[in-house]
């Protein structure tokens, strides 16, 4: 086993792990960090595969933006130290079964694909990825530039609604009955 392996098998581990403690633990707030450090280290894959532009994008948006988005809307928050409610075991077994679905339909499309080496370089620079980016001919990547706006105005949209507050029981006040 060579030394780029070895790191690589060590990144892997550590996305892999904190993803999934990322989604299995209870509080929220270690949840948003357990994120953080997930996205980080997908970043650290990135720079180990020589593409730091793309490493430093992921950094500036998910890492930088996205996660402080979350942690500040948990902040605002009314129960932001308070574990979240145990989910339902129906919504468990559907979301094993979304899981196992997911990966059986990716090892799917990877087995058909019989992946052929690329013997050619790439231009990493930061012009070539702008132009690629914003090309909407062959080869352009403008449809998932949009497509990862979207994802950036979902994820605001998820942190509004983690910081809308919800009245509590006590601060409720009941209104009398008026009917005459």
């Amino acid at each position: 086993m060579t030394a780029s392996q070895i790191i690589f098998y060590i990144l892997a581990v550590f996305i892999l792990s904190t993803a999934v403690l990322s989604v299995t633990t209870r509080k929220i707030f270690r949840s948003a960090i357990w994120l953080l450090f997930s996205l980080i280290g997908i970043a650290g894959l990135y720079f180990f595969l020589q593409v730091e532009f793309i490493a430093a994008v992921q950094i500036i948006v998910y890492a930088g933006g996205i996660v402080v988005l979350l942690i500040f809307s948990i902040f605002l928050t009314q129960q932001s130290g308070k574990e979240m409610a145990k989910a339902p075991i129906v919504r468990t077994i559907a979301s094993l079964l979304t899981v196992v679905f997911g990966f059986a339909l990716t090892w799917l499309l990877i087995w058909q694909h019989g992946f052929q080496k690329i013997n050619k370089d790439f231009d990493w620079s930061v012009s070539a990825i702008g132009t690629r980016m914003m090309g909407t001919g062959k080869g352009g990547f403008a449809l998932p530039f949009e497509a990862m706006s979207m994802l950036l105005l979902a994820a605001m949209i998820g942190c509004i609604v983690i910081a809308i507050k919800t009245p509590s029981p006590s601060t409720k006040k009941d209104k009398p009955n008026t009917t005459t």
